[in-house]
Protein backbone atom coordinates (compact mmCIF):
# COMPACT_ATOMS: atom_id res chain seq x y z
CA UNK A 1 0.00 0.00 0.00
CA UNK A 2 1.02 3.40 -0.70
CA UNK A 3 1.58 6.07 1.94
CA UNK A 4 0.07 9.17 2.17
CA UNK A 5 2.88 10.88 1.79
CA UNK A 6 3.19 9.44 -2.06
CA UNK A 7 -0.66 10.83 -2.65
CA UNK A 8 -0.06 14.31 -1.58
CA UNK A 9 3.07 14.70 -3.85
CA UNK A 10 0.72 14.55 -6.82
CA UNK A 11 -1.05 17.50 -5.59
CA UNK A 12 2.52 19.27 -4.57
CA UNK A 13 3.20 19.51 -8.95
CA UNK A 14 -0.08 21.20 -9.58
CA UNK A 15 0.74 24.09 -6.88
CA UNK A 16 4.52 24.33 -8.01
CA UNK A 17 3.25 24.43 -11.31
CA UNK A 18 0.39 27.48 -10.41
CA UNK A 19 3.33 28.92 -8.91
CA UNK A 20 5.85 29.10 -11.55
CA UNK A 21 3.03 30.27 -13.85
CA UNK A 22 3.14 33.55 -11.76
CA UNK A 23 6.66 34.71 -11.58
CA UNK A 24 8.02 37.13 -13.49
CA UNK A 25 9.46 36.84 -17.05
CA UNK A 26 12.47 38.07 -17.57
CA UNK A 27 12.63 39.56 -20.66
CA UNK A 28 13.54 38.86 -24.09
CA UNK A 29 15.24 35.20 -22.97
CA UNK A 30 13.99 32.13 -24.56
CA UNK A 31 10.89 33.13 -26.25
CA UNK A 32 10.77 29.52 -27.89
CA UNK A 33 10.78 28.14 -24.44
CA UNK A 34 8.11 30.41 -22.70
CA UNK A 35 5.56 29.52 -25.77
CA UNK A 36 5.96 25.96 -25.22
CA UNK A 37 5.37 26.48 -21.37
CA UNK A 38 2.47 28.30 -21.98
CA UNK A 39 0.85 25.94 -24.14
CA UNK A 40 2.03 23.05 -21.52
CA UNK A 41 0.32 25.31 -18.82
CA UNK A 42 -2.99 25.63 -20.77
CA UNK A 43 -3.34 21.76 -21.66
CA UNK A 44 -2.79 20.71 -17.78
CA UNK A 45 -5.60 23.33 -16.63
CA UNK A 46 -7.88 21.69 -18.93
CA UNK A 47 -6.99 17.97 -18.54
CA UNK A 48 -5.87 18.30 -14.98
CA UNK A 49 -8.92 16.19 -13.50
CA UNK A 50 -7.91 13.19 -16.05
CA UNK A 51 -4.33 13.62 -15.17
CA UNK A 52 -4.81 13.74 -11.77
CA UNK A 53 -7.10 10.30 -11.38
CA UNK A 54 -4.66 8.55 -13.77
CA UNK A 55 -1.93 9.38 -10.90
CA UNK A 56 -3.71 8.48 -7.94
CA UNK A 57 -4.90 5.52 -9.67
CA UNK A 58 -1.27 4.71 -10.35
CA UNK A 59 -0.03 4.96 -6.96
CA UNK A 60 -3.63 3.34 -5.30
CA UNK A 61 -3.48 0.56 -7.68
CA UNK A 62 -3.01 -1.40 -4.79
CA UNK A 63 -6.20 -0.12 -2.64
CA UNK A 64 -8.37 -1.57 -5.34
CA UNK A 65 -10.58 -4.03 -3.06
CA UNK A 66 -10.49 -1.72 0.13
CA UNK A 67 -11.99 0.88 -2.40
CA UNK A 68 -14.98 -1.36 -3.50
CA UNK A 69 -15.41 -3.09 -0.29
CA UNK A 70 -16.41 0.52 1.34
CA UNK A 71 -18.90 1.34 -1.84
CA UNK A 72 -20.74 -2.23 -1.06
CA UNK A 73 -20.86 -1.94 2.78
CA UNK A 74 -22.81 2.12 2.68
CA UNK A 75 -25.47 -0.25 0.91
CA UNK A 76 -27.94 -1.90 3.18
CA UNK A 77 -27.00 -6.03 3.33
CA UNK A 78 -30.67 -7.65 3.16
CA UNK A 79 -28.99 -10.80 3.60
CA UNK A 80 -28.02 -10.11 6.95
CA UNK A 81 -31.13 -8.62 8.31
CA UNK A 82 -32.15 -8.90 11.38
CA UNK A 83 -35.66 -8.41 12.92
CA UNK A 84 -35.38 -5.73 15.71
CA UNK A 85 -33.24 -2.92 15.84
CA UNK A 86 -30.66 -2.35 13.09
CA UNK A 87 -28.16 0.04 14.83
CA UNK A 88 -26.12 -0.39 11.23
CA UNK A 89 -26.20 -2.05 8.08
CA UNK A 90 -22.68 -1.37 6.87
CA UNK A 91 -19.57 -4.40 7.37
CA UNK A 92 -16.80 -2.91 9.50
CA UNK A 93 -13.62 -1.45 7.38
CA UNK A 94 -10.49 -3.35 8.18
CA UNK A 95 -8.60 -0.95 10.11
CA UNK A 96 -9.22 2.83 10.76
CA UNK A 97 -7.52 4.16 7.65
CA UNK A 98 -10.15 2.66 5.81
CA UNK A 99 -13.02 3.90 8.30
CA UNK A 100 -11.58 7.34 7.65
CA UNK A 101 -12.21 7.39 3.90
CA UNK A 102 -15.87 6.48 3.73
CA UNK A 103 -17.37 10.13 3.30
CA UNK A 104 -20.14 10.94 6.01
CA UNK A 105 -22.94 11.54 3.06
CA UNK A 106 -22.15 7.37 2.88
CA UNK A 107 -22.41 6.69 6.66
CA UNK A 108 -26.23 8.56 6.62
CA UNK A 109 -29.63 6.41 7.26
CA UNK A 110 -28.35 3.33 8.21
CA UNK A 111 -30.41 3.22 10.89
CA UNK A 112 -34.13 1.27 10.32
CA UNK A 113 -36.13 0.49 13.27
CA UNK A 114 -38.30 -3.03 12.02
CA UNK A 115 -40.50 -4.19 14.32
CA UNK A 116 -40.03 -7.42 15.77
CA UNK A 117 -42.92 -9.42 14.14
CA UNK A 118 -41.73 -8.35 11.19
CA UNK A 119 -39.81 -11.00 9.06
CA UNK A 120 -36.81 -10.12 6.63
CA UNK A 121 -37.62 -9.84 3.55
CA UNK A 122 -36.21 -11.94 0.48
CA UNK A 123 -33.02 -11.09 -0.61
CA UNK A 124 -34.04 -9.82 -4.36
CA UNK A 125 -36.36 -7.39 -2.59
CA UNK A 126 -34.93 -4.27 -1.51
CA UNK A 127 -36.00 -2.87 1.91
CA UNK A 128 -37.55 0.52 1.96
CA UNK A 129 -38.51 2.27 5.11
CA UNK A 130 -42.10 4.03 5.38
CA UNK A 131 -42.17 6.76 3.98
CA UNK A 132 -38.96 6.70 2.20
CA UNK A 133 -37.57 7.23 -1.42
CA UNK A 134 -39.21 4.38 -3.74
CA UNK A 135 -42.48 4.26 -2.02
CA UNK A 136 -45.19 3.79 -4.03
CA UNK A 137 -48.54 6.04 -4.16
CA UNK A 138 -50.87 3.33 -2.79
CA UNK A 139 -49.06 3.49 0.74
CA UNK A 140 -47.96 6.82 0.26
CA UNK A 141 -51.68 8.16 1.04
CA UNK A 142 -54.87 6.57 2.14
CA UNK A 143 -56.57 4.28 0.83
CA UNK A 144 -60.22 5.94 0.22
CA UNK A 145 -62.37 2.95 -0.74
CA UNK A 146 -65.54 3.04 -1.47
CA UNK A 147 -67.82 0.00 -0.81
CA UNK A 148 -70.63 -1.13 -3.45
CA UNK A 149 -73.80 -1.26 -1.20
CA UNK A 150 -76.51 -0.13 -2.35
CA UNK A 151 -79.16 1.91 -0.45
CA UNK A 152 -81.78 0.37 -1.94
CA UNK A 153 -80.58 -3.19 -0.67
CA UNK A 154 -82.46 -4.43 2.47
CA UNK A 155 -79.49 -5.39 4.20
CA UNK A 156 -81.74 -6.55 7.15
CA UNK A 157 -84.00 -9.49 5.30
CA UNK A 158 -81.86 -12.63 4.65
CA UNK A 159 -80.64 -15.30 6.37
CA UNK A 160 -77.55 -16.85 9.13
CA UNK A 161 -74.56 -18.93 7.41
CA UNK A 162 -72.31 -20.67 9.26
CA UNK A 163 -68.66 -19.18 8.52
CA UNK A 164 -66.05 -21.12 10.72
CA UNK A 165 -63.41 -19.53 8.03
CA UNK A 166 -64.39 -16.08 7.50
CA UNK A 167 -65.50 -15.53 11.22
CA UNK A 168 -65.10 -14.10 14.20
CA UNK A 169 -63.40 -11.28 12.74
CA UNK A 170 -61.60 -10.97 15.96
CA UNK A 171 -60.61 -13.11 18.81
CA UNK A 172 -61.65 -12.67 22.22
CA UNK A 173 -58.16 -12.85 23.49
CA UNK A 174 -57.13 -10.46 21.31
CA UNK A 175 -59.12 -7.46 22.45
CA UNK A 176 -57.69 -6.11 25.80
CA UNK A 177 -60.76 -3.13 26.04
CA UNK A 178 -63.30 -5.99 26.63
CA UNK A 179 -64.89 -5.67 30.12
CA UNK A 180 -65.79 -8.67 31.61
CA UNK A 181 -69.57 -8.75 30.84
CA UNK A 182 -69.06 -9.80 27.37
CA UNK A 183 -65.90 -12.41 27.76
CA UNK A 184 -67.77 -15.32 27.51
CA UNK A 185 -65.00 -17.66 27.05
CA UNK A 186 -62.91 -16.15 29.60
CA UNK A 187 -66.20 -16.56 32.01
CA UNK A 188 -66.21 -19.90 31.40
CA UNK A 189 -68.26 -21.07 28.38
CA UNK A 190 -67.14 -23.75 26.68
CA UNK A 191 -68.81 -23.84 22.95
CA UNK A 192 -67.80 -21.06 20.53
CA UNK A 193 -69.61 -21.96 17.66
CA UNK A 194 -72.41 -18.55 18.69
CA UNK A 195 -68.87 -17.01 17.15
CA UNK A 196 -69.52 -17.93 13.75
CA UNK A 197 -72.37 -16.94 12.10
CA UNK A 198 -72.82 -14.76 9.66
CA UNK A 199 -75.76 -12.93 8.19
CA UNK A 200 -76.10 -13.10 4.56
CA UNK A 201 -78.58 -11.10 3.22
CA UNK A 202 -81.27 -12.16 0.33
CA UNK A 203 -81.05 -9.52 -2.02
CA UNK A 204 -76.91 -8.35 -2.07
CA UNK A 205 -73.97 -8.71 0.40
CA UNK A 206 -73.40 -7.68 3.41
CA UNK A 207 -69.31 -7.00 2.97
CA UNK A 208 -67.31 -7.98 5.76
CA UNK A 209 -65.82 -5.70 8.52
CA UNK A 210 -62.97 -3.96 6.97
CA UNK A 211 -60.63 -2.12 10.18
CA UNK A 212 -58.16 -0.32 7.59
CA UNK A 213 -61.05 0.79 5.30
CA UNK A 214 -63.20 1.30 8.16
CA UNK A 215 -60.51 3.92 10.00
CA UNK A 216 -59.84 5.60 6.92
CA UNK A 217 -63.56 6.98 7.18
CA UNK A 218 -62.93 7.80 10.57
CA UNK A 219 -59.76 9.49 10.05
CA UNK A 220 -59.91 13.15 11.94
CA UNK A 221 -63.83 12.23 13.05
CA UNK A 222 -65.63 11.23 15.71
CA UNK A 223 -67.82 8.21 16.36
CA UNK A 224 -70.38 8.14 19.33
CA UNK A 225 -72.94 5.78 20.15
CA UNK A 226 -75.41 7.27 22.76
CA UNK A 227 -77.98 4.91 24.54
CA UNK A 228 -78.25 2.01 27.04
CA UNK A 229 -76.11 -1.18 27.77
CA UNK A 230 -76.65 -2.94 24.55
CA UNK A 231 -75.52 0.18 22.66
CA UNK A 232 -72.33 -0.12 25.03
CA UNK A 233 -72.21 -3.48 24.33
CA UNK A 234 -72.22 -2.46 20.63
CA UNK A 235 -69.69 0.29 21.48
CA UNK A 236 -67.56 -2.58 23.14
CA UNK A 237 -67.87 -4.51 19.74
CA UNK A 238 -66.58 -1.77 17.53
CA UNK A 239 -63.71 -1.26 19.92
CA UNK A 240 -62.25 -4.70 19.27
CA UNK A 241 -63.07 -4.50 15.32
CA UNK A 242 -60.63 -1.80 15.12
CA UNK A 243 -57.96 -1.88 17.46
CA UNK A 244 -56.01 -4.37 16.07
CA UNK A 245 -55.01 -2.70 13.40
CA UNK A 246 -53.66 0.63 15.84
CA UNK A 247 -50.27 -0.23 17.75
CA UNK A 248 -50.17 -0.61 21.22
CA UNK A 249 -48.89 2.93 21.72
CA UNK A 250 -50.69 4.70 19.68
CA UNK A 251 -54.41 4.09 21.24
CA UNK A 252 -55.92 4.42 24.52
CA UNK A 253 -59.37 4.45 26.65
CA UNK A 254 -60.44 7.29 29.20
CA UNK A 255 -63.29 7.04 31.26
CA UNK A 256 -65.24 9.95 32.46
CA UNK A 257 -68.72 9.88 33.80
CA UNK A 258 -70.77 9.11 31.43
CA UNK A 259 -68.64 8.98 28.30
CA UNK A 260 -66.42 6.60 27.28
CA UNK A 261 -63.51 7.30 24.58
CA UNK A 262 -61.10 4.83 22.97
CA UNK A 263 -58.64 6.87 21.11
CA UNK A 264 -56.50 6.08 18.14
CA UNK A 265 -54.13 8.45 17.94
CA UNK A 266 -52.84 7.64 14.44
CA UNK A 267 -55.95 8.42 12.99
CA UNK A 268 -56.71 11.58 14.71
CA UNK A 269 -60.00 9.56 15.64
CA UNK A 270 -62.64 7.97 18.51
CA UNK A 271 -65.12 5.81 19.15
CA UNK A 272 -66.85 6.75 21.98
CA UNK A 273 -70.33 5.71 24.64
CA UNK A 274 -72.31 8.39 25.85
CA UNK A 275 -74.75 7.20 28.63
CA UNK A 276 -78.25 8.18 28.14
CA UNK A 277 -80.13 5.14 28.64
CA UNK A 278 -83.88 7.32 28.28
CA UNK A 279 -82.00 9.79 25.17
CA UNK A 280 -83.96 12.59 27.50
CA UNK A 281 -82.61 13.39 31.61
CA UNK A 282 -84.18 10.61 33.71
CA UNK A 283 -82.86 9.31 37.15
CA UNK A 284 -81.37 6.41 35.44
CA UNK A 285 -78.66 8.32 34.10
CA UNK A 286 -75.83 7.73 36.38
CA UNK A 287 -73.95 5.09 34.76
CA UNK A 288 -72.83 3.62 38.42
CA UNK A 289 -76.46 2.42 39.50
CA UNK A 290 -78.85 0.36 37.35
CA UNK A 291 -80.83 -0.71 40.05
CA UNK A 292 -83.89 1.69 39.68
CA UNK A 293 -87.04 0.42 40.03
CA UNK A 294 -88.93 3.63 40.28
CA UNK A 295 -88.07 5.17 36.73
CA UNK A 296 -89.18 8.81 36.04
CA UNK A 297 -87.99 10.73 33.10
CA UNK A 298 -88.05 13.85 31.40
CA UNK A 299 -89.10 16.07 28.25
CA UNK A 300 -85.63 18.03 28.56
CA UNK A 301 -82.73 16.32 26.24
CA UNK A 302 -80.34 19.51 25.96
CA UNK A 303 -77.75 18.17 28.87
CA UNK A 304 -77.32 14.93 26.94
CA UNK A 305 -77.61 16.75 23.51
CA UNK A 306 -74.66 18.83 24.54
CA UNK A 307 -72.03 15.94 24.46
CA UNK A 308 -73.26 14.86 21.19
CA UNK A 309 -72.80 18.31 19.23
CA UNK A 310 -69.79 18.57 16.46
CA UNK A 311 -69.65 14.31 16.50
CA UNK A 312 -69.50 13.22 13.20
CA UNK A 313 -71.14 9.89 12.95
CA UNK A 314 -74.23 9.22 15.80
CA UNK A 315 -75.47 5.61 16.37
CA UNK A 316 -78.64 6.13 19.18
CA UNK A 317 -80.64 3.94 20.78
CA UNK A 318 -83.33 3.62 23.45
CA UNK A 319 -85.02 0.00 24.14
CA UNK A 320 -84.43 -1.97 27.35
CA UNK A 321 -85.05 0.72 30.45
CA UNK A 322 -88.58 1.10 29.12
CA UNK A 323 -89.27 -2.71 29.76
CA UNK A 324 -89.58 -2.56 33.62
CA UNK A 325 -93.23 -1.30 33.54
CA UNK A 326 -96.16 -0.58 30.87
CA UNK A 327 -96.92 2.67 32.19
CA UNK A 328 -93.51 5.75 32.35
CA UNK A 329 -93.57 8.53 34.92
CA UNK A 330 -92.78 11.44 32.94
CA UNK A 331 -91.40 14.43 35.48
CA UNK A 332 -93.43 18.08 34.43
CA UNK A 333 -90.00 19.72 34.89
CA UNK A 334 -86.44 19.09 34.68
CA UNK A 335 -84.95 17.70 37.77
CA UNK A 336 -83.50 19.89 40.22
CA UNK A 337 -85.85 22.55 39.99
CA UNK A 338 -87.86 21.39 43.36
CA UNK A 339 -90.77 19.90 41.36
CA UNK A 340 -91.53 16.35 41.96
CA UNK A 341 -94.82 16.19 40.27
CA UNK A 342 -95.21 13.88 37.52
CA UNK A 343 -97.73 12.02 35.18
CA UNK A 344 -97.63 8.52 34.32
CA UNK A 345 -98.20 7.37 30.80
CA UNK A 346 -98.61 4.52 28.83
CA UNK A 347 -95.26 3.08 27.70
CA UNK A 348 -95.98 3.58 23.96
CA UNK A 349 -96.82 7.30 24.26
CA UNK A 350 -94.29 8.03 26.26
CA UNK A 351 -91.71 6.24 23.61
CA UNK A 352 -93.41 8.57 20.87
CA UNK A 353 -92.87 11.65 22.84
CA UNK A 354 -89.22 10.82 23.57
CA UNK A 355 -88.69 10.16 20.44
CA UNK A 356 -90.18 13.23 19.04
CA UNK A 357 -88.20 15.58 20.97
CA UNK A 358 -84.90 13.55 20.18
CA UNK A 359 -86.06 14.25 16.43
CA UNK A 360 -86.32 17.85 17.24
CA UNK A 361 -83.19 18.12 19.08
CA UNK A 362 -81.52 16.30 15.31
CA UNK A 363 -83.01 19.17 13.28
CA UNK A 364 -82.15 21.92 15.30
CA UNK A 365 -78.39 20.97 16.00
CA UNK A 366 -77.31 18.99 13.50
CA UNK A 367 -76.01 19.31 9.70
CA UNK A 368 -76.76 16.25 7.22
CA UNK A 369 -73.65 17.46 5.33
CA UNK A 370 -71.22 17.09 8.54
CA UNK A 371 -72.96 14.12 10.78
CA UNK A 372 -74.53 10.88 9.71
CA UNK A 373 -76.84 9.73 12.33
CA UNK A 374 -78.25 5.90 12.73
CA UNK A 375 -81.13 4.74 14.95
CA UNK A 376 -80.54 0.65 16.24
CA UNK A 377 -84.21 -0.58 16.48
CA UNK A 378 -85.10 -2.43 19.37
CA UNK A 379 -82.36 -5.63 20.70
CA UNK A 380 -84.72 -8.30 22.01
CA UNK A 381 -84.07 -10.44 24.88
CA UNK A 382 -84.84 -14.62 25.30
CA UNK A 383 -86.71 -15.46 28.56
CA UNK A 384 -88.94 -18.17 27.66
CA UNK A 385 -87.51 -20.93 26.21
CA UNK A 386 -90.45 -22.40 25.18
CA UNK A 387 -90.93 -19.89 22.97
CA UNK A 388 -88.70 -21.98 20.02
CA UNK A 389 -89.85 -25.31 21.24
CA UNK A 390 -87.60 -26.17 23.72
CA UNK A 391 -89.28 -26.99 27.10
CA UNK A 392 -86.31 -28.46 28.90
CA UNK A 393 -84.76 -25.00 28.45
CA UNK A 394 -84.28 -22.38 31.02
CA UNK A 395 -83.85 -18.84 28.93
CA UNK A 396 -81.63 -18.65 27.25
CA UNK A 397 -79.02 -20.83 29.44
CA UNK A 398 -76.93 -23.95 27.30
CA UNK A 399 -78.58 -22.56 24.05
CA UNK A 400 -76.02 -23.29 21.41
CA UNK A 401 -77.38 -22.90 18.12
CA UNK A 402 -79.71 -20.16 16.52
CA UNK A 403 -83.42 -21.02 16.28
CA UNK A 404 -83.89 -23.22 13.29
CA UNK A 405 -87.27 -25.31 11.84
CA UNK A 406 -89.63 -23.81 13.61
CA UNK A 407 -93.13 -25.14 12.83
CA UNK A 408 -95.12 -21.66 13.79
CA UNK A 409 -93.91 -17.63 13.84
CA UNK A 410 -91.09 -16.58 16.05
CA UNK A 411 -92.50 -14.60 19.28
CA UNK A 412 -90.43 -14.48 22.36
CA UNK A 413 -92.02 -11.03 24.04
CA UNK A 414 -90.62 -8.20 21.74
CA UNK A 415 -92.70 -5.35 22.38
CA UNK A 416 -93.18 -4.47 18.22
CA UNK A 417 -95.57 -1.91 19.58
CA UNK A 418 -92.23 0.84 19.79
CA UNK A 419 -90.09 -0.79 17.03
CA UNK A 420 -93.73 0.53 14.86
CA UNK A 421 -93.02 3.85 16.81
CA UNK A 422 -89.37 4.13 15.99
CA UNK A 423 -89.90 3.43 12.21
CA UNK A 424 -92.86 5.90 12.21
CA UNK A 425 -91.01 8.62 13.87
CA UNK A 426 -87.68 8.51 11.52
CA UNK A 427 -89.62 8.12 8.53
CA UNK A 428 -91.95 11.78 9.11
CA UNK A 429 -88.33 12.96 9.74
CA UNK A 430 -86.93 15.76 6.82
CA UNK A 431 -83.09 15.02 8.65
CA UNK A 432 -82.27 11.95 6.92
CA UNK A 433 -81.23 9.02 9.58
CA UNK A 434 -80.56 5.69 8.67
CA UNK A 435 -82.34 2.81 10.77
CA UNK A 436 -80.53 -0.27 11.46
CA UNK A 437 -83.31 -2.99 11.97
CA UNK A 438 -81.94 -5.40 13.98
CA UNK A 439 -84.71 -7.09 16.07
CA UNK A 440 -86.10 -9.98 13.81
CA UNK A 441 -82.63 -11.06 12.81
CA UNK A 442 -81.40 -11.16 16.34
CA UNK A 443 -84.64 -13.03 17.72
CA UNK A 444 -83.11 -16.01 15.81
CA UNK A 445 -79.84 -15.59 18.01
CA UNK A 446 -81.05 -17.34 21.43
CA UNK A 447 -77.46 -19.00 21.68
CA UNK A 448 -75.79 -15.41 21.47
CA UNK A 449 -76.70 -14.24 25.26
CA UNK A 450 -73.97 -14.13 28.08
CA UNK A 451 -76.39 -16.07 29.55
CA UNK A 452 -73.99 -17.62 32.91
CA UNK A 453 -71.11 -16.00 32.02
CA UNK A 454 -71.39 -12.80 32.64
CA UNK A 455 -71.45 -10.22 35.49
CA UNK A 456 -74.08 -9.55 38.27
CA UNK A 457 -73.56 -6.04 40.35
CA UNK A 458 -69.75 -5.99 39.36
CA UNK A 459 -68.93 -9.08 40.11
CA UNK A 460 -68.34 -12.35 38.15
CA UNK A 461 -71.27 -15.22 38.96
CA UNK A 462 -69.91 -17.53 41.33
CA UNK A 463 -70.38 -21.63 40.62
CA UNK A 464 -73.43 -21.83 42.95
CA UNK A 465 -75.08 -18.63 40.94
CA UNK A 466 -74.29 -20.40 37.66
CA UNK A 467 -76.01 -23.50 38.21
CA UNK A 468 -79.05 -21.55 38.73
CA UNK A 469 -79.55 -20.35 35.65
CA UNK A 470 -83.41 -19.60 36.09
CA UNK A 471 -82.54 -16.51 38.68
CA UNK A 472 -79.49 -15.73 37.51
CA UNK A 473 -78.91 -16.15 33.34
CA UNK A 474 -78.27 -12.78 31.59
CA UNK A 475 -80.20 -13.09 28.11
CA UNK A 476 -79.79 -9.67 27.80
CA UNK A 477 -76.50 -8.69 26.82
CA UNK A 478 -74.68 -10.42 24.31
CA UNK A 479 -71.29 -12.18 23.84
CA UNK A 480 -68.28 -10.87 22.46
CA UNK A 481 -66.91 -12.00 19.55
CA UNK A 482 -70.94 -12.79 18.67
CA UNK A 483 -73.82 -10.65 17.40
CA UNK A 484 -72.81 -7.04 18.25
CA UNK A 485 -70.54 -7.66 15.92
CA UNK A 486 -72.68 -8.07 12.50
CA UNK A 487 -74.51 -4.67 13.70
CA UNK A 488 -71.47 -2.99 13.26
CA UNK A 489 -71.02 -4.43 9.99
CA UNK A 490 -74.70 -3.01 8.74
CA UNK A 491 -72.92 0.47 10.28
CA UNK A 492 -69.74 -0.24 8.38
CA UNK A 493 -71.76 -1.34 5.05
CA UNK A 494 -73.63 2.47 5.27
CA UNK A 495 -70.40 4.77 5.84
CA UNK A 496 -68.03 2.75 3.65
CA UNK A 497 -70.94 3.07 0.73
CA UNK A 498 -70.79 6.83 0.49
CA UNK A 499 -69.02 8.34 -2.01
CA UNK A 500 -66.12 10.26 -0.60
CA UNK A 501 -66.03 14.11 -1.00
CA UNK A 502 -64.31 16.12 -3.27
CA UNK A 503 -61.25 17.73 -2.71
CA UNK A 504 -62.63 21.40 -3.15
CA UNK A 505 -65.61 20.28 -0.76
CA UNK A 506 -62.77 19.68 1.92
CA UNK A 507 -60.56 22.30 1.89
CA UNK A 508 -63.32 24.94 1.34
Amino acid sequence: MRSPRRRNSVLGHKSLSMKHHHQPRRSGRNPFFAFLFTVFLLLFFVYSDDIVDSVSGFFLAGRGDSARHQVLAAKPRHESHVPGRIDSLEEEPDDEEEQETVSEEEKETVTVDVPRSVEPPPRSTPQVPRGGRGQSKAEAKPQRAALNVPETCDLFDGEWVYDDVAYPIYKEHECGFMTEQVTCMRNGRRDDTYQKWRWQPRACDLPRFDAKVFMERLRGKRLMFVGDSLNRNQWESMVCLVQSIIPWNKKSLTKIGSLNVFRAEEYNASVEFYWAPFLVESNADDPRIHSIPDRIITNSIEKHGKQWKGVDYLIFNTYIWWMNTPKMKVLRRKFGRGSTNHTTVERTTAYRRVLKIWAKWVHRNLNPKKTMVFFMSISPNHMRSLDWDNPEGIKCALETLPVTNLSHPLEIGTDWRLFAVEESVLRSMRFPVSFIKITALSEFRKDAHTSVHTLRQGKLLTPEQQADPATFADCLHWCLPGLPDTWNEFIYARIASRPWPKLHALTS
